[in-house]
């Protein structure tokens, strides 16, 4: 039981910690576009996130797959200048933009896993059953996104409902911002 949740805690600090901006904000641009009535298909694509980043991490974990870091570290930051660039030339559309979030959770979840691969490599010792510490992080992850999401919500819902910033700008506004800091982070991370 301690090695669950010594694994969880780490899934946990993995999205909550200052450290994870990255990943805090790929999850911002990819529910920029939903609102409490779509809580239910935000945590179905919040969950095709996870499901991405398990299948690369447990493949890692195992020697199965492996990327260099620094790729994984350039490809991180262009996941989420991707999702942001959808969000503005798709934000007319958002129910589209919505249907294109749940492949680009699962297929960008993929890329995001490698970036924690490493650590939990080293973390969990060889001849250790790797089920146990994955669920353990896999939770964790989860359960720390939910709190994220929820926290995005309800600043997204105190700015376009009690402020009465339409949905589109707040999305274009959000997406804009993002895509800025994450194509500097790209920038700065190319593999040379």
């Amino acid at each position: 039981m301690s090695d669950f949740l010594f694994y969880l805690k780490l899934g946990w600090e993995h999205i909550i910690s200052w450290d994870a901006l990255d990943h805090q904000l790929f999850v911002l641009v990819l529910i920029v576009a939903y609102t409490f009535n779509d809580f239910k298909k935000l945590l179905i694509l919040i969950t095709a996130f996870t499901v991405g980043h398990s299948i690369t991490l447990a493949l890692s974990v195992l020697d199965l797959y492996r990327l260099p870091s620094d790729w994984v570290e350039f490809l991180i930051p262009l996941t989420i200048v991707i999702t942001a660039l959808d969000n503005i030339v798709l934000k007319g559309k958002i129910k589209n933009l919505m249907q294109v979030n749940y492949f680009l959770a699962l297929g960008f979840g993929l890329i995001h896993g490698l970036g924690f691969a490493n650590i939990a490599r080293m973390s969990m010792a060889k001849e250790q059953n790797i089920a146990v510490p994955l669920l353990g992080f896999n939770v964790g992850l989860e359960l720390g996104q939910i709190v994220v999401v929820l926290a995005l919500m309800i600043l997204a819902y105190i700015v376009v409902t009690l402020f009465r910033v339409p949905r589109k700008d707040w999305i274009m506004f959000i997406s804009s911002g993002v895509f800025a800091l994450a194509l500097k982070m790209a920038l700065e991370r190319i593999p040379g």
